[in-house]
C-alpha cells in the first residue's frame, strides 16, 4: 500500500494536487483531523482491505491539532507503517498574489495582513518540511506542469530529488529576472540581430539556431555549463533547495539566449532525478515596442 500525506503552505496547490491524484486513482481523504491519521493507516493497510492507494490532506485548518502531527509520524515510524509527505511550497510573493486574486482569508491571518499569516505557517510547518519526502515550489509552476511532476512522483514512479529547474532566457536590457539564481551572459557570442535576414526571427527559429550554434563556442558554453549543473544540483539538494532559476541573457532576449536556453533543456529535460521547465521572458518585447 502507498499512503501519502499532503500538507504545505495554504495556497500552494496542495488542493489541485489533491484532485489530481484522486483522477489517478489515490482514495483522497482532505483534512482528515490529525490524531485520526494513524488509525486510518492501520485500517487501510490491513491484508483484505481493498484500497492500496491513499492520500491525506492535512494543513494548519486543523488547528492546534496539527502541531501533533510530528508526534504522529513518529508513532507511524515505530509502528511500521510506511508513509510518505508531499509538500507544497510557494514564494511569499506567489502566495500573497494569489490571496489577492481569490479574495481568501488566510487561515493564520486573522485581522492582521496575509504576510504575517504566511509568516506564522511558516513557522509551523517547518518541522514538517523538513522531513517532507517530496517537496514541490509551485511559485513558477503552470497547471499542466504540477500535473507532470505529480505523474512522474505517484503515477510513474520515477525518482524525484525534489529540485525543479527554470531555465529562462532574458535581455540584459531589461533587467536581469528578480528571481533568478545562477545568471549566464552570452553577449560574448556574435549578435544575429546585426543581419538582415535574422534580425526579425528568435532563437526558436531553426535559421537563428544554426547561426549561434554555428560557433564553436556555444557548444563550449554548453557543454560546460550542463557539467557545471550536473555538479551544483546535488548540492543544492543537500542544502535543502527546491527551486533553481537559471537565466541565461543576451542584450535583448531574443536571439543568442534563446538559442542556448533552448540546448540547455533540450540537454537536461530527461533527467529523471529534477523537473524541468523553460521560459523565454523577453523574446516578443522588442516587437511589441515596435508596435
Amino acid at each position: 500500500m502507498r499512503f501519502v500525506i499532503v500538507t504545505g503552505m495554504s495556497g500552494a496547490g496542495k488542493s489541485s494536487a489533491l484532485k489530481m491524484l484522486e483522477d489517478a486513482g489515490y482514495y483522497c481523504v482532505d483534512n482528515l483531523p490529525v490524531p485520526l491519521i494513524e488509525k486510518f493507516a492501520e485500517l487501510v493497510s490491513t491484508p483484505n482491505s481493498e484500497i492500496e492507494k491513499v492520500v491525506i490532506g492535512v494543513d494548519v485548518r486543523t488547528g492546534h491539532a496539527f502541531s501533533e502531527l510530528e508526534q504522529v509520524l513518529d508513532q507511524m515510524t515505530v509502528s511500521g507503517v510506511p508513509f510518505e509527505v508531499l509538500f507544497f511550497e510557494a514564494s511569499d510573493e506567489t502566495l500573497i498574489k494569489r490571496y489577492k486574486e481569490t479574495r481568501r482569508v488566510h487561515p493564520l491571518a486573522g485581522t492582521d495582513r496575509i504576510d504575517a499569516g504566511i509568516a506564522k505557517e511558516r513557522e509551523e510547518l517547518a518541522a514538517i518540511k523538513r522531513r517532507a519526502n517530496y517537496i514541490l515550489d509551485t511559485s513558477q509552476m503552470l497547471t499542466r506542469e504540477l500535473k507532470a511532476e505529480i505523474d512522474k512522483i505517484f503515477v510513474s514512479n520515477r525518482n524525484y530529488k525534489s529540485l525543479f529547474v527554470t531555465i529562462i532566457s532574458f535581455g540584459f536590457k531589461y533587467g536581469i529576472p528578480s528571481d533568478a539564481d545562477l545568471v549566464f551572459d552570452v553577449r560574448f557570442l556574435p549578435n544575429p540581430y546585426y543581419f538582415e535576414e535574422l534580425k526579425n526571427l528568435t532563437g526558436n527559429d531553426q535559421k537563428v539556431q544554426d547561426y549561434v550554434m554555428g560557433f564553436p563556442e556555444a557548444g563550449q558554453f554548453l557543454d560546460k555549463l550542463e557539467d557545471m549543473l550536473s555538479f551544483l544540483l546535488p548540492k543544492y539538494i543537500l542544502e535543502g533547495k527546491n527551486r533553481l532559476v537559471v537565466s541565461i541573457g543576451c542584450t535583448g532576449g531574443k536571439h543568442r539566449s534563446v538559442t542556448l536556453a533552448n540546448a540547455l533543456y533540450e540537454r537536461m529535460r530527461d533527467h529523471d532525478d529534477y523537473g524541468f521547465k523553460i521560459e523565454h521572458r523577453d523574446i516578443e518585447k522588442d516587437t511589441h515596442r515596435k508596435k
